[in-house]
């Protein structure tokens, strides 16, 4: 028994720390903008351009794909009559290529007649410049529709637009399909969207900024709370951060761009852009780009309402995309025009992060998985951790307690062993018979070593 458990043990104690060794690193060249790193549990996926050929997607699951110039690729979902679902594309051109105006994609859900649910798409505008681009579409049955409303199969259309001056190289994807958690029983939520909302700027916060490095994607997106953010961006880099936002807060974001320390003041336009995203990966807004001469520079997203269920009445897609709790994404992107005017060095930037009011009840029941802010993710923006980060620390929790409950054991077993060695001794002082040889330890001597 004392073998099995210590294998046991030490199996246990060597997955975590293969675990461990499995999290994916920041390995890239330097000097160069770090690629996007695509969530490791992404399963391949091919979108067909025959829908009775698509692949089917599964709830709560993540797919990496890839579009060509021009191509509509359809996937499939299979939905009750009830389900709220959700599903993005987060679309990755190549590092170095060339994207216009007006160049994207679009993503809609569409039933087995061909109606559209919903559908939202992401192009790069003024800001033409690479960098990952998020859209996401629905499917939300609605009371006295006959859209979208049956059970059965539906399908997801993702097209991909560009101009013949754009890089013809394949973009890669990255989709996801979230449902929505039942809304509680008996409980009322406002069927029309609010009307106003607080607008005006919050003051700044009061501590001193800290460094907070970005992560390259989603997946390992860095957590931010409130406060200012030290970072630094290369040109044509991306930087990914994440931010808890529960039902009645809301976010403010601002990005303040260092000067130059070469002297240089040559005017770069649309140099940065900030863009933010929801919870399901569905695009929020983007401020306007924010132009570049050497010297200082800032840039703010404009205000948005409160989260809100009711937020999904909206007309306007910022508003309704403000819908559910979660971890909201701030990217910041330097455009690649920047190294020709000041080099490939890094300019320094702070994020200023806001999040107003105090947290509401959420109108869900049970657990709202991604559309829900814990306890778990307020230590971990407050420890400026990325998913990966705080997966790893978990680990190396579990390895600790592993090690721990081994030494218990192992000091147990010792402890045992001494206390029948000194009941031997006094046996045989007293003049009875003693087991084994003079001089051996009882019972065959102490534990193996583990």
């Amino acid at each position: 028994m004392r073998q099995r458990n210590r294998g046991r043990a030490t199996l246990a104690a060597f997955a975590a720390m293969c675990a461990v060794a499995a999290l994916p690193g920041q390995a890239y060249a330097a000097g160069e903008p770090a690629p996007y790193t695509f969530d490791p549990e992404a399963k391949s996926i091919q979108g067909a351009e025959i829908s009775t050929d698509a692949s089917a997607l599964s709830a709560g699951s993540v797919y990496k794909s890839s579009i060509k110039p021009g191509e509509k690729l359809y996937y499939h979902l299979v939905l009750d009559a009830d389900t709220n679902a959700y599903v993005s594309a987060v679309a990755v051109p190549e590092l170095g290529g060339q994207v216009a105006y007006g160049d994207g994609i679009k993503v809609s859900i569409r039933d087995s007649t061909d109606l559209q649910c919903s559908s939202e798409d992401a192009r790069f505008e003024s800001a033409e410049f690479p960098r990952p681009i998020a859209a996401y579409a629905y499917r939300v049955p609605e009371k006295n529709s006959t859209t979208c409303d049956d059970a059965g199969t539906y399908n997801v259309l993702v097209e991909r637009e560009g101009k013949e001056t754009s890089t013809p190289a394949e973009w890669d994807l990255e989709l996801r399909y979230e449902s929505e958690p039942k809304l509680k029983q008996g409980g009322s939520v406002p069927s029309e969207a609010p009307e106003n909302w607080p607008s005006a700027s919050p003051s700044p916060p009061t501590q001193a900024a800290q460094k907070r490095p970005g992560g390259t994607s989603y997946y390992d997106a860095t957590s931010l709370e409130t406060g200012e953010w030290d970072d630094s961006i290369e040109p044509g880099q991306t930087r990914f951060y994440q931010v808890p936002v529960d039902w009645g807060q809301q976010i403010f974001a601002t990005v303040d761009l260092g000067n130059s320390v070469d002297g240089s003041d040559e005017y770069v336009g649309s140099a940065l852009a900030l863009s933010l995203d929801n919870p399901a990966h569905g695009h929020v807004d983007e401020a306007l780009p924010l132009s570049y001469s050497g010297k200082p520079a800032s840039v703010s997203l404009d205000p948005l309402p409160p989260v809100a269920y009711e937020n999904r009445f909206a007309p306007s897609a910022d508003v309704s995309a403000m819908r559910f709790a979660g971890w909201y994404y701030l990217s910041v992107t330097l455009s690649p025009e920047v190294e020709k005017a000041y080099g490939k060095k890094a300019i320094p930037m702070t994020l200023k992060v806001k999040v107003e009011n105090s947290a509401g009840p959420s109108p869900y029941e049970g657990s709202a998985g991604v559309f829900g802010v814990t306890q778990d993710d307020k230590d971990m923006a407050r420890n400026g951790q990325s998913a990966p980060q705080a997966a790893k620390s978990d680990t190396m929790k579990m390895v600790a307690a592993a090690g721990i409950g081994a030494g218990a054991v192992l000091v147990l077993v010792l402890g045992a062993w001494t206390l029948l060695a000194r009941r031997r001794a006094a046996t045989v002082a007293g003049g009875q018979a003693a087991v084994g040889t003079a001089g051996q330890p009882p019972y065959g001597g102490p534990p193996q070593a583990w």
